[in-house]
């Protein structure tokens, strides 16, 4: 979509029907667990729609948002995005808005449930089909991303989705699918993921995969390539595939099953040469091809397989459900994400039985990643929870908002939130399993979750040290110990190289990706060291030492500065840092010069350091004729900068961010850049949804529905503090000014 409209994709030229009347769905969220649930006809709504709902579920809004006059000033467009974006607060405190891109998730978990013999609610089942339908593209299948061709998983999963929820094989929609499936050679070129969820759908024979080596678990961990070498989500995805391969779980064939294994392959299932079948993939599914010492690790792990020792397998079996036990227990049955979810439910199932508590806590747990919205109901990527809020507060209080007293009761639900989100202990036992300290740190999502992220511990702790700061109105305050905890765990994530990866340090080489099966995705096996987490760390640690100067002093002190040579070390060329989280020059660049910010690289008397000099350079070159800024997802998957046709609303916002942070000095750059901002804003205060603004392993989109709004704000509410003489920005929020500082540490 190169054009930049909006991410929803219609059937063909029109929109497809709810499936359900849309009045009577409702969002529930307690310490940023979120759930939404129908009230039947049959039962009286115990309370209107509110705000958050009505606007998620794509409802009128207008007794909530009413149109404002259009903002001529940056002042007016964030006192206006303020007074909407605020409006959307979940009454636990955090902002909840979808956070998706992944098309695979929905039909495994739909997979999932028919194997374990789980129902799910019939609303739900209706808006999980007119999700499904609305991203058939015109050709009739599916990529296994928002913004992808069709391809052999894509379609094949959500074919038998389909069928699952009740489409027959004439429907019109099947019938399309079926033929665009069938064009491509049928389901046999499905990825190494896709050929085990066929598997256990008996729609495909174990005969058909290369061993993933159950028996690796049992190897001690200094064996080069054992899988606590893995980063997290490679580890206990392999982990799940592998028991699921080694217990050869399958479910019963029955009338569906049997109709699909004459649907869904071109040949007659039953002269299929499955063997034959372990390397086939369909080449618009290959992201990461196999190497020779790959293919020649999978003979060796074939060969074995005929012969394993049957005591063996079942050592290794009762190893690997210990290792999923682990993590069923340790995040409360939502697992490290909702890819390992589905294959967690299915082996709660198969291993604790249909009555265990374990069991009716994964079933509980589904609810967790359901998520509806304009185009139905979806499974989400992961809860962006702690991170969107994160970023949400440090906009408002740059706007000066705290200072306001109509916005005392968000910032204090805010900090209560943020508050509960912290990890408070670590988990039982955790090296046993592969886990790192996580005592202090903060998720992505919510605290029940249980794993941390480096960036979003350095985020939710320095959003938390604001409020403090910035609101006498706050007057609960997280104890000390909390932020020395934060900060342990912090230091405790650097990585040799000096810089920091996401949820664990870096473990393997960069040979394990040598090693990659997955062939959907490339760069995954190893947690690598990233620009954003990098630079998120430092800013945490930067704000903690104006507040604790003594405590850990040395520890900090050399961790930043080696963090900084890692920035120095990783500039590209051209001036450009690669974001490996969002698209993609433009976002790690940004994040790279808030790094040299807050250890006071800005622009004095019209000069900076040649390294925030050369990014600036590339920046203002990236800029359009509009004055915004767009890069392509395509710049993600092929390591170099891509124009976007049309300028995109999240990446002008960071590109501004990161100019504004080294204190750019020409302001005319930050004008015009700022004007698209205001002149693209609707008349309720929000913005156009744009192009894909973040990825992940290569090839994977994600979209984050609040980026849209949260980073607009941020940029908006700079400027106006920076620059209040520019006749774009006038003065800031009524009883919210704050003067234009320009701070030594570019105010981390």
């Amino acid at each position: 979509m190169s054009d930049g409209t909006c991410l929803r994709r219609r059937k063909g030229a029109h929109e497809i029907e709810p499936k359900t009347d849309l009045t009577r769905w409702r969002f529930s969220s307690v310490e940023g667990r979120q759930k939404w649930y129908y009230v039947a006809s049959s039962e009286e709504c115990a309370r209107e729609q509110n705000a958050l709902e009505a606007y998620t579920l794509g409802l009128d809004t207008s007794k909530f948002f009413p149109d404002l006059p259009k903002a001529s000033t940056a002042q007016e467009a964030v006192q206006k995005a303020i007074k909407f974006f605020s409006g959307l607060q979940a009454e636990d405190g955090h902002w909840a808005m979808e956070c998706s891109g992944v098309l695979s998730l929905a039909p495994a978990i739909l997979m999932s449930c028919y194997a374990a013999k789980i129902s799910l609610p019939e609303e739900v089942e209706r808006e999980l089909l007119r999700y499904i339908l609305s991203k058939q593209l015109p050709d009739g299948g599916w990529g296994l991303h928002l913004k992808e061709q069709s391809t052999v998983f894509g379609t094949t999963f959500s074919y038998i989705a389909m069928r699952i929820l009740g489409l027959g094989p004439d429907h019109p929609d099947v019938v399309r699918a079926r033929i665009n499936l069938h064009k491509k050679g049928g389901a046999l070129g499905i990825p190494n993921l896709g050929k085990v969820w066929l598997a256990i759908m008996n729609l495909y024979s174990w005969e058909g995969m290369n061993s993933p080596f159950p028996e690796l678990w049992l190897f001690p961990t200094w064996l080069p390539g054992h899988p606590s070498t893995y980063w997290c989500h490679a580890r206990h995805i392999t982990l799940a595939m592998s028991y699921c391969y080694a217990t050869r779980l399958t479910v019963e064939e029955d009338e569906l099953i049997q109709s699909l294994r004459q649907e869904i392959y071109v040949e007659d299932f039953s002269t299929i040469d499955w063997p034959a079948q372990r390397n086939n993939i369909y080449e618009a599914d290959l992201h990461a091809a196999h190497s020779w010492m790959l293919d020649a690790a999978f003979a060796t792990f074939n060969l074995y397989e005929r012969y394993h020792f049957t005591s063996f397998r079942k050592q290794a079996i009762a190893e690997m459900y210990e290792q999923i036990k682990a993590d069923d227990i340790f995040s409360n049955a939502t697992n490290s994400s909702p890819t390992c979810k589905a294959f967690h439910v299915l082996i709660s199932r198969y291993a604790d039985g249909a009555d265990s508590p374990a069991f009716q806590e994964h079933i509980s747990r589904i609810y967790d990643y359901l998520w509806i919205g304009q185009d139905g109901m979806l499974i989400k990527v992961m809860g962006s929870q702690t991170w969107d809020t994160s970023f949400a507060i440090q906009g408002f209080l740059e706007a000066g908002v705290q200072n306001n007293p109509d916005y005392a009761s968000c910032l204090k639900k805010a900090h209560e939130f943020l508050k509960a989100s912290q990890i408070v202990d670590n988990p039982p036992n955790y090296q046993r399993y592969y886990r790192q300290m996580n005592k202090g740190g903060f998720p992505f999502s919510n605290r029940e979750n249980d794993w941390i992220v480096s960036d979003c511990t350095a985020e939710a702790m320095r959003t938390l040290m604001l409020l403090e700061e910035k609101c006498p109105f706050i007057e609960d305050h997280v104890a000390p110990q909390r932020l020395f905890d934060a900060v342990n765990v912090m230091l405790n994530m650097r990585n040799s190289d000096g810089g920091f990866s996401s949820y664990e340090t870096r473990r393997g080489s960069w040979l394990l990706e040598i090693m990659n099966s997955s062939e959907i995705y490339a760069d995954c096996m190893v947690d690598h060291t990233y620009i954003e987490c990098t630079s998120s760390v430092m800013q945490g640690l930067k704000h903690f030492r104006k507040r604790f100067p003594n405590h850990r002093e040395d520890e900090i002190s050399d961790t930043l500065n080696k963090a900084l040579q890692y920035c120095r070390n990783m500039q590209k060329a051209d001036g450009s840092w690669l974001g490996r989280w969002g698209v993609c020059f433009t976002y790690g660049t940004w994040f790279g010069l808030e790094a040299f910010a807050c250890m006071g690289y800005i622009y004095r008397g019209g000069e900076a350091c040649k390294e925030v000099t050369k990014a600036c350079e590339f920046l203002v070159s990236k800029q359009m004729k509009d004055g915004g800024w767009g890069e392509e997802f395509e710049s993600y998957r092929f390591r170099k900068y891509i124009q976007h046709t049309v300028s995109q609303i999240h990446q002008t916002s960071w590109a501004l961010l990161g100019l504004m942070a080294v204190r750019y000095p020409d302001v005319r750059v930050l004008e015009r850049g700022i004007q698209v901002l205001i002149d693209r804003q609707t008349l309720i205060g929000e913005w156009p949804q744009g192009d894909i603004a973040t990825a992940f392993y290569k090839a994977g989109t994600l979209h984050y529905n609040a980026y849209r709004i949260i980073f607009p704000i941020f940029a908006l509410a700079r400027f106006t503090r920076l620059y209040p003489s520019s006749p774009v920005a006038k003065e800031l929020l009524k009883n919210g000014s704050v003067h234009a500082v320009q701070s030594q540490n570019g105010g981390c």
